[in-house]
């Protein structure tokens, strides 16, 4: 179910998203919508180089196990 939201944008930052939902033939609202979700997803996830660095990293990764087995054996304290 779709949900309505307002936003309230600046007339610079407005005509901005406009011309850029014109330029793509779409309507401002899912301009808007895709370019949220495509930020989210790029800080939300980790991309493929980033992901190559954690498993090549050992250190990193005994730091990451060990945390783990503490957090299961319920040792340390969270904050």
């Amino acid at each position: 179910m779709s949900q309505t939201v307002t936003l309230r944008l600046d007339d610079t930052v407005y005509q901005r998203f406009k011309g850029l939902a014109l330029h793509d033939n779409r309507p401002l609202s899912n301009f808007i919508q895709t370019a949220a979700l495509r930020f989210v997803e790029e800080h939300e996830l980790v991309d493929e180089f980033e992901m190559s660095e954690i498993k090549d990293n050992a250190s990193l990764n005994r730091s990451l196990k060990s945390g783990l087995r503490d957090a299961k054996a319920k040792r340390g304290r969270f904050v």
